[in-house]
C-alpha cells in the first residue's frame, strides 16, 4: 500500500531525507520514529505531494504521487500535528464542512458526521462550540475530519499530542480498529511506549536516513537478539536453575523484581518444551512469558549504535 523507493528531499544545502526506502502493507500500522529533525514530517508531506522530492518514487495504493497527485488526495487522509481549526463553528459543523468539501451528498452527511464523531468519542460534544474543546478533543475532532472520506491510507503526525490518558487509550483502539478494516496507517509519534501497543512494524529515522525498518518482531530479533523470557518461580529455585543451565538455548537467569529474566535463543516451541521440563521437574512455575521489547528500548538500542 505504501511504497517509497530511494527518496531524497533537499532544502537548499540541507538534506532532510536521504535515500529512504520503506514498504508498508495493507492492514499494517507502521511507527515512524526518530528525534526532532530526523525527517519524519518531511517524509509525510512529500508523500502528500506538498513537497517536491529531489529524486525517488512514492507509490500509494498503486498510485504514483508525482504523476497523479489528485488521485492520491482521494485515497490518503493526513492529520498534522497542531492542525488549524475554525473557531467560529460548532463541532458537527466543522466535520460537516469537510464532508461537503469531499462532495458527500447532503442526505448522507449527518449520518457520516455522527458516525465518526461517535468513533472518536465526541458525539456528546456535537452541538458545542470549538473554543470550548480541550487540546485532546481538538486532536480527536481532526481525526474525525480526516476519516470522513474513508481514506485507504492514513498519515498521522503526533496524533496523541496533548491527549489525556483515556483519550490515548481510545486512540489506540481506534487505530487498531482501522487497521483491522484493512487501512494502511503510518504514525509519527514520540510516545514510544504507547506506540508499542498498536504498531505492527517500525521505521526508525536518524538525520534523514532510515536506520532500521520492518515488522517489529523481526526488527527486535535482529537488533535486540534473543527473546527475553520472564519466569516467576515459587519456593526453592534450585531445580529451575539446574534445568535452565542444561538448556543450550538459555542464557544466564537474572533475578529482577521477584522474577527471573533470561535471554532465550530458541523458538516458541523450544520455550514451550522448557516450560514442560520445568513442570516435570517439580518446579512451581507461577508465571512464564516471552516479553516483547518495547519501541523505546529498541530506539535507544539503535540510537546508541548509530551515534557510537
Amino acid at each position: 500500500m505504501i511504497s517509497i523507493r530511494d527518496l531524497r528531499v533537499d532544502y537548499d544545502n540541507l538534506c532532510a531525507v536521504n535515500d529512504l526506502t520503506l514498504e508498508v502493507d495493507a492492514g499494517e500500522v507502521c511507527g515512524l520514529i526518530g528525534p526532532n529533525g530526523a525527517g519524519k514530517t518531511t517524509t509525510m508531506r512529500t508523500m502528500l505531494g506538498l513537497i517536491e522530492p529531489t529524486y525517488g518514487s512514492i507509490v500509494l495504493d498503486g498510485v504514483d504521487v508525482r504523476e497523479f497527485p489528485r488521485e492520491v488526495n482521494a485515497i490518503v487522509g493526513f492529520m498534522p500535528d497542531f492542525p488549524p481549526i475554525y473557531e467560529d463553528l460548532l463541532v458537527w459543523e466543522f466535520v460537516d464542512l469537510f464532508a461537503a468539501s469531499y462532495r458527500i451528498p447532503r442526505r448522507e452527511r449527518k449520518t457520516r458526521v455522527d458516525q465518526y464523531l461517535e468513533l472518536v468519542g465526541l458525539i456528546e460534544k456535537r452541538n458545542e462550540g470549538i473554543p470550548g474543546l480541550s487540546r485532546g478533543m481538538r486532536q480527536r475532532l481532526m481525526l474525525a475530519k480526516t476519516l470522513i472520506p474513508d481514506p485507504r491510507i492514513l498519515l498521522l503526525d503526533e496524533p496523541a499530542s496533548g491527549v489525556d490518558p483515556q483519550g490515548r487509550i481510545d486512540l489506540k483502539n481506534i487505530i487498531k480498529q482501522l487497521a483491522g478494516e484493512g487501512k494502511t496507517i503510518l504514525v509519527s509519534s514520540h510516545i514510544l511506549s504507547e506506540m508499542n501497543e498498536f504498531c505492527t512494524s517500525v521505521a526508525i529515522m536518524e538525520r534523514g536516513r532510515l536506520v532500521v525498518g520492518g515488522r517489529i518482531d523481526e526488527v527486535n530479533a535482529r537488533i535486540m537478539g534473543a527473546t527475553l523470557l520472564v519466569v516467576e518461580v515459587l519456593g526453592d529455585p534450585a531445580s529451575f536453575l539446574q534445568a535452565v543451565a542444561a538448556d543450550p538455548h538459555a542464557g544466564e537467569p537474572v533475578l529482577k523484581d521477584g522474577a527471573y529474566e533470561l535471554r532465550y535463543a530458541g523458538k516458541a516451541e523450544e520455550a514451550s518444551d522448557l516450560l514442560a521440563r520445568l513442570v516435570g521437574a517439580g518446579v512451581r512455575v507461577a508465571a512464564f512469558s516471552r516479553r516483547r521489547e518495547n519501541l523505546e528500548e529498541l530506539f535507544l538500542k539503535v540510537g546508541a549504535k548509530e551515534l557510537a
